[in-house]
C-alpha cells in the first residue's frame, strides 16, 4: 500500500515525497481512512509509529475543502503534554501543510503570552497547544472555538498521568458538542477509557502494537553497577563504542544537571533538558542535539515522549524509571521507523526490584552484560574553585568627633517647563 491510495490530495503526496515517504505505517494505514470518513478514533500507539501523521495528514485534507478561519478561531484543535511535543507536531503539521493555504500556530506556557495572542487574532486552520497555556488565551478573549471543526488528545495517557485531566475537563466544556474527536495513546488503560466515554462517540478502536511492548526493533542491555561509580562507566561506554549521539535518563532535574556537568569534565559536549529549564534553553539543547553539535542529551520523564529524532541510535537509563511503563516509552525514542536502536540500563542494587517490574511489564528478561574494565574515577567532577576564607579583621573604631553645625540647605529654584 502507498499513500497515493489512501485518497490524499497531490500537495500532501508532494510533501511526503520530499520527506521521503512513499508507503504508510500500521497505524496511518488504518487511521487515515477513518478519519477522512468523519469518525471519531480511538488508537494506541507507541511513539516512533507514525501516529503523528496519521493524524495530521487526514485533518489538512479535510480541512482545505472547508472555509478559512475567523479572526481568534481555530479549526482544528490539536492537544499535548509538553512543550516539546506541541513544537514536534507543529512543526510536523507545518511540514506537511506546504503546499497548501492553510494556517498553524503552536502555542505553550514558559515563553511570553503576548506574541502568541498576535498570531491567533487572524484566526488559525490548526492550534497545538498545551492545556494549561490554552486555558489562560481563552480566558483573555485571545482565542475562540465556535468555528472549530475537530478536536486531537495526542498522547491522552501522558497527560493524565501529568495531573491534567482537569484542564483537559475544562477545555471540553468550552468546545462545540458537534465535532469530530481523535484521541491517541500509547495504551488504553482504565483512566483513558473513563475519558473516550465523555469524549468519543462511536469510535473506531485502533491499536497496531500490544500494549507496554518494547518495538523489536531495539536491543535492551543491562549493566549492573554501584551507583556511585554509573558516571565513569556511562563515559566508558561512549568512549568504547564512539557513540556520537546518546539520549540518558536521569530522575531528577538535579541528577540530570550533574551528570551533564560529570560529562561535559569528561570531554563531551552535553546539555541538560527538564522542567526548570527556560523555554529558549530547552528548544537550544534539542537543536543542538539535532544538528550534532550536542552529542549528549540528558534529560527527565517530561521529555520522554517529546523527543522525535530520526535514527536515534542510543537510549541509556542512567536510573529506571519509578514507573515501569515509562521504560517502554523512555526506549521508545529509538529503533523508529523501521531503523535499529540500542537501549542501555545502569542498574544499582537498590534499582533491582525496578528493574523485575520492567522486565514483568515487557514479559521478556533482560539481558545483563558483562561490566568494561573503566577508570572508576574518570567522571568525577573537578573541585568547585571558591574563594578562600580570609580571617574576619575588625575595623578599629574612629575617635568620636565633635558634630560640625548644620549649615542650612539651599534649595535651588525648579528649572521652568518648556512651552
Amino acid at each position: 500500500m502507498s499513500f497515493s491510495t489512501l485518497g490524499l490530495s497531490a500537495p500532501i503526496l508532494d510533501a511526503l515525497k520530499e520527506q521521503g515517504y512513499t508507503n504508510p505505517t500500521p497505524i496511518q494505514a488504518q487511521a487515515i481512512p477513518a478519519i477522512m470518513a468523519g469518525k471519531d478514533v480511538m488508537a494506541a500507539a507507541q511513539t516512533g509509529t507514525g501516529k503523528t501523521a496519521g493524524f495530521t495528514l487526514p485533518i489538512l485534507e479535510r480541512l482545505a475543502a472547508g472555509k478559512p478561519a475567523g479572526a481568534n478561531q481555530a479549526r482544528t484543535l490539536i492537544l499535548t503534554p509538553t512543550r516539546e511535543l506541541a513544537a514536534q507536531v507543529a512543526e510536523s503539521v507545518a511540514t506537511y501543510s506546504k503546499g497548501m493555504k492553510l494556517s498553524s500556530t503552536v502555542v505553550f506556557g514558559g515563553v511570553k503570552i503576548n506574541p502568541q495572542m498576535m498570531k491567533l487574532r487572524r484566526g488559525v486552520d490548526i492550534l497545538v497547544a498545551t492545556p494549561g497555556r490554552l486555558i489562560d488565551l481563552f480566558n483573555q478573549n485571545a482565542v475562540k472555538f465556535n468555528q472549530l471543526e475537530v478536536l486531537v488528545l495526542d498522547e491522552a495517557d501522558r497527560m493524565l498521568d501529568m495531573g491534567f485531566i482537569h484542564d483537559i475537563k475544562k477545555i471540553l466544556k468550552i468546545l462545540p458538542p458537534k465535532r469530530q474527536n481523535l484521541l491517541f495513546s500509547a495504551t488504553f488503560s482504565n483512566d483513558i477509557r473513563k475519558l473516550a466515554r465523555g469524549l468519543v462517540n462511536n469510535p473506531v478502536e485502533i491499536s497496531v502494537s500490544p500494549p507496554n511492548a518494547a518495538a523489536p526493533s531495539v536491543e535492551q542491555k543491562v549493566y549492573k553497577v554501584e551507583k556511585a561509580q554509573k558516571p565513569a562507566l556511562l563515559v566508558q561506554l561512549i568512549k568504547d563504542n564512539n557513540w556520537f549521539q546518546a539520549l540518558v535518563f536521569t530522575k531528577t532535574k538535579h541528577g540530570a544537571n550533574k551528570l551533564t556537568q560529570q560529562l561535559e569534565a569528561s570531554g563531551f559536549q552535553a546539555a541538560a533538558i527538564h522542567g526548570n529549564k527556560s523555554q529558549g534553553a530547552r528548544t537550544k539543547a534539542l537543536a543542538g542535539f539535532k544538528d550534532g553539535s550536542v552529542q549528549i542529551l540528558v534529560a527527565t520523564d517530561i521529555a520522554a515522549r517529546g523527543l522525535d529524532i530520526d535514527q536515534l541510535p542510543q537510549v541509556v537509563n542512567y536510573e529506571l524509571p519509578n514507573v515501569a511503563e515509562d521504560y517502554v516509552h523512555r526506549i521508545g525514542r529509538t529503533g523508529r521507523a523501521g531503523s535499529t536502536g540500542q537501549a542501555i540500563s545502569l542498574v544499582s542494587e537498590e534499582e533491582i526490584k525496578l528493574l523485575r517490574s520492567i522486565e514483568r511489564l515487557i514479559k521478556k528478561t533482560l539481558v545483563v552484560e558483562a561490566l568494561p574494565a573503566f577508570d572508576k574515577t574518570l567522571a568525577k567532577l573537578p573541585p568547585r574553585n571558591k574563594p578562600s576564607a580570609k580571617p574576619a579583621t575588625r575595623k578599629p573604631t574612629p575617635a568620636r568627633q565633635k558634630p560640625a553645625s548644620k549649615k542650612p540647605r539651599i534649595r535651588k529654584p525648579a528649572p521652568k517647563k518648556e512651552s
